[in-house]
Parts: C-alpha cells; sequence; structure tokens
C-alpha cells in the first residue's frame, strides 16, 4: 500500500475522538482564540487527521460523527 493509498483509507467513513487539553485544542484548532481552561476537550478528526469538530463532551463528538455518517472511534 503506497503512502497516498494509506492517507485515504477510511477517509469520508471513519473519524477519530481525541480528548484534548486547551493548549492542544488551540494547535489543532488555530482559529480557536483561547480554548476555556480546566475543561476537558474532545476532537473530532477525519480519517486522515483533518479537524472536523471540537466540544467540550465525547457524547457530542459520537453524534457528531453519527449525524455526518462517519463511524466514530477513540483515540487513546
Amino acid at each position: 500500500m503506497s503512502r497516498s493509498e494509506f492517507a485515504q483509507l477510511g477517509d469520508g467513513e471513519v473519524a477519530y475522538i481525541k480528548q484534548l487539553d486547551p493548549d492542544a485544542a488551540e494547535r489543532l484548532f488555530p482559529a480557536l482564540s483561547e480554548a476555556p481552561k480546566g475543561i476537558d476537550l474532545y476532537a473530532l478528526l477525519g480519517a486522515d487527521g483533518t479537524p472536523l469538530a471540537l466540544t467540550d463532551s465525547r457524547n457530542a463528538a459520537i453524534a457528531n460523527a453519527i449525524e455526518n455518517n462517519l463511524v466514530p472511534v477513540s483515540v487513546h
């Protein structure tokens, strides 16, 4: 499998949910001016790592994936 083929694996089908601290959220979502401190944030990422959504609830991230016909999986 080529690097290009591997990068497209799961594209449009799978979304990853990753728990982030506020600093990581600001790096991943540059348009976010300042993430609230002291709370857990959850990013929904496309199979290729593209940031899709940011929320303060894991359940909301899962719901967003399902609404967009993506299979949600967790990143540990």
